[in-house]
């Protein structure tokens, strides 16, 4: 795997109530990821972006939602969402130290 590839494999952390609880007690972090990623590329990605040691990557696939648009339906985009256990010891800070 290359580097350019792993660089492309997250596309943003997800950010909610459950997955800060998921952080603070199993220290698992959640990822958006493309649709057609593997656990391998998904921890490689985390180790090089965060310089962190992933211990466990599950990937589960998000059905997109059926919506109305005016009188017409329409579907959401189906994504791919990725849990990637931290090594005990390990942390990713996206907050940022204010």
């Amino acid at each position: 795997m290359n580097n350019e590839r792993l660089m492309k494999v997250l596309l943003s952390p997800i950010i909610s109530e459950k997955s800060t609880r998921l952080a603070e007690t199993a220290g698992q972090v959640a990822f958006r990821v493309v649709c057609d990623a593997t656990k391998q590329e998904v921890a490689k990605a985390v180790e090089l972006l965060f310089e962190v040691k992933v211990d466990e990557v599950q990937i589960l696939n998000v059905k997109g939602k059926q919506k109305r648009f005016g009188q017409r339906l329409g579907k959401r985009q189906d994504w791919r969402k990725a849990y990637v256990r931290l090594q005990p010891g390990q942390d990713i800070d996206f907050g940022g130290a204010a």
